[in-house]
């Protein structure tokens, strides 16, 4: 784990985005402070969004909610991840192209960002093809 240990993973992973990519948490919601969409600063196009949502809304055990950080990935990749506990098909967005991640229970904070810099990358602008 990076920084200090008692930082939680949803403030690392923000901390991680507003350093690297100089995009801070939006909040769409009012009064919702758990929903966090992080977008392109010129497209406006999201590249992630962090949320709690219920343990039984994704078929987890338990009572209560987890954290999770939708990323978009590569159909392959999100193929392999999701035969992991720590990651699932997205949660309300396109399952063959978008992850959710079980951040507490990823112990690799490298590899959630390395998925958000992948995902980061999947969503900028394409470059123009020339004429």
């Amino acid at each position: 784990m990076t920084g200090s240990d008692e930082m939680s993973r949803r403030e690392e992973i923000i901390s991680f985005i507003k350093k690297e990519y100089s995009v801070s948490p939006e909040y769409l919601f009012e009064g919702d402070f758990d929903t966090a969409v992080f977008r392109h600063n010129d497209t406006k196009k999201w590249f992630g969004i962090i949320m709690k949502v219920k343990c039984s809304t994704l078929g987890i055990d338990g009572e209560g909610t987890v954290d999770v950080m939708n990323v978009k990935c590569d159909p392959l990749l999100v193929d392999i991840l999701v035969q992991r506990e720590d990651f699932m098909r997205a949660y309300h967005m396109n399952k063959r192209l978008w992850v959710s991640i079980l951040i507490d229970k990823v112990t690799d904070f490298e590899e959630i960002c390395s998925l958000i810099d992948g995902s980061f990358q999947l969503t900028d602008k394409k470059p123009k093809r020339k004429k």
